[in-house]
């Protein structure tokens, strides 16, 4: 490179661009090229594929920091075979994440350990895969954070925060009881994202039970109408995983369930 300045104003050229994949490889690039006789076109068309797929993977990454999963689990580590109710159809349309173009919501309800949380984050993932936004909470977390907001008279500037996201998942309705003040902030929240962004929402509880989580059947049912309009809603009856690994484990018998 010393000897070629050509070389070298490429290289500079190649730092000030960022296309450090470029930088890094590109006279193995060069000699590459020169072996397969590659056009122009067909050369500069590899060198671009490989930085689009670079910068793509790092976008990947850092979006998927940024939505604040518990763990990254994907829809093809699902085992469905162990959740017959599911229907893996649906999920496999859902993956291709069109209920996130038209603002539709997803709702998983079903006993702990069913794998609720894993079908939520790996639909975020899919979204993620294909450019939305994703943040993921937990109900408790998001309750505490509105309730922080609302003492502080930041609340329109939390509710801002998080209508921004196309994909919001909210995690484990039901497993903390919602005070009535809230339920009010969470229904401002789901009236905001209401045909604007997509929620994926997991519970616990059934729909007739939502009126006990926050103890006013009138905004659960304002919830629900909200939440419901545009959905698809998946009742997982299955097992619970966790109590499967500790049945194959040997730390639990299927009598004890």
């Amino acid at each position: 490179m010393d000897n070629n300045p050509q070389l070298a104003h490429i290289y500079e050229n190649l730092q000030k661009l960022k296309l450090n994949k470029t930088f890094q490889h590109l006279e193995i690039l060069l000699q590459d090229a020169s072996k397969s006789e590659l056009s122009y076109t067909d050369f500069l068309e590899k060198l671009l594929n490989e930085e689009v797929s670079v910068k793509y993977e790092k976008q990947i990454l850092m979006n998927t920091s940024i939505a604040k999963f518990p763990y990254v689990k994907t829809l093809e580590a699902f085992d469905f075979s162990f959740q017959p109710s599911l229907e893996v159809k649906k999920l496999r349309e859902l993956a291709t994440c069109t209920f996130v173009e038209r603002a539709e919501n997803v709702v998983f309800l079903g006993p702990p350990g069913t794998g609720k949380t894993h079908l939520s984050v790996a639909l975020g993932l899919k979204a993620i895969q294909r450019g939305y936004r994703t943040l993921f909470t937990s109900a408790a977390a998001l309750i505490v954070a509105l309730n922080k907001a609302y003492a502080e008279n930041r609340l329109e500037e939390k509710l801002k925060t998080y209508c921004v996201p196309k994909v919001l998942i909210i995690d484990e309705i039901g497993y903390v009881p919602v005070d009535p003040h809230g339920a009010h902030l969470l229904f401002q929240l789901i009236s905001r994202r209401y045909e604007r962004g997509s929620i994926i929402l997991t519970s616990n509880r059934g729909f007739g039970q939502w009126g006990d989580i926050f103890g006013d059947p009138i905004i659960a049912t304002a919830i629900l109408d909200r939440l419901l309009h545009h959905s698809i809603v998946f009742n997982i009856k299955g097992e619970s995983y966790r109590l499967k690994e500790k049945q194959r484990a040997g730390l639990l018998k299927k009598s004890d369930d």
